[in-house]
């Protein structure tokens, strides 16, 4: 039944042909744009990527507090510093939603986390890099929210129900984190000679991982061709980056900052920038635990999750209660 794929990089695509009759009625259900949900019948290889997915977005955006957490004592102003604590709270719901969208599929909240602490599951490799100025709280907003934007919008259009409604609210927060990054980086631009110097600095050390965030190239995408097929990803790696590069040079330049790659050039032919290579040795290294920041941000969950646990308890000894007063009335 399985012989006959379809191969696309290093990724094969199930014809169908191959499929049993469920799957294969699973398949146009989701070919027609009828949404799966929760209770509704799908292949395990499905429900799978999809926790894998979710999972990593989930727990990326609650890893993704930790270098912007590092400043909000130090925030220069009142406002921002208010500001930055509303993002960093909005990047806490996130979690939250995904967490929850991901156990609909049969997965525990305690499991995902489990996996997390382990150093099992995966996040954004973005997040194991430090923060070492407030300048990066611009970058971070403009580069790296404005990335995640671009990955996400097509996500509300996925083939799983609960996560593309889910994704509704984050890209709409997502929206707002992008312009207040922004917002710092042209403020900063158009300082002092020191604070540009500040700005630029931080797009010279966020603009390669930034790039990095959309995972490997098509051709090294491993999962890319089957997720493509039950449109649980709606475009390709490259085809998401390429979006970034175009939507983000213009930004730079109304800021007065240089993009730091010297290959980069607009090519009137294709109405796109080409831009240089990317080190994806860098890429696959902090995946594999081994960035400025991974041990110190994986350290740091999993002292909160332990930190915590009091307060889990708490609660379940209250539901407990509740559930047996509320038996006896």
């Amino acid at each position: 039944m399985y012989a006959q794929q379809v191969e696309t990089g290093l990724s094969t695509v199930r014809t169908t042909a191959d499929m049993a009759d469920d799957e294969r009625a699973f398949q146009a259900r989701i070919d027609a744009g009828v949404r799966i949900e929760a209770k509704d019948w799908m292949p395990d290889a499905y429900r799978k990527t999809l926790i894998r997915q979710i999972s990593q977005h989930a727990h990326s955006e609650i890893v993704g507090q930790l270098p912007e957490g590092n400043w909000v004592t130090r925030a220069p102003t009142l406002k921002r510093k208010s500001i930055l604590l509303a993002k960093i709270q909005d990047e806490a719901g996130h979690g939250l939603y995904l967490y929850s969208a991901a156990e609909t599929l049969g997965v525990s909240r305690d499991e995902l986390l489990a996996a997390l602490h382990s150093g099992k599951a995966k996040y954004s490799s973005i997040f194991n890099y430090p923060t070492l100025s407030w300048a990066d709280m611009g970058a971070i907003g403009w580069l790296v929210d404005g990335s995640a934007i671009i990955n996400q919008i097509p996500l509300c259009r996925c083939s799983y129900g609960p996560y593309a409604r889910a994704m509704v609210r984050v890209c709409k927060e997502e929206s707002f984190h992008a312009r207040q990054g922004y917002d710092i980086m042209l403020a900063l631009a158009r300082g002092t000679a020191e604070q540009k110097a500040m700005a630029q600095d931080a797009l010279n050390r966020w603009w390669w991982p930034s790039l990095m965030m959309f995972g490997p190239s098509d051709a090294e995408s491993v999962n890319s061709a089957q997720s493509a097929q039950w449109r649980i990803k709606l475009f390709s790696n490259d085809e998401l980056r390429q979006r970034m590069v175009d939507q983000t040079v213009p930004q730079a330049e109304f800021l007065g900052l240089t993009v730091p790659d010297p290959d980069l050039r607009f090519n009137a032919e294709t109405g796109h920038y080409e831009f240089g290579a990317i080190d994806w040795a860098e890429f696959h290294n902090v995946l594999k635990g081994n960035g400025p920041c991974n041990r110190e941000r994986l350290r740091t969950r999993v002292q909160a999750w332990e930190e915590g646990a009091w307060f889990r308890e708490a609660l379940v000894a209250h539901a407990d209660k509740h559930a047996a007063v509320k038996e006896v009335a």
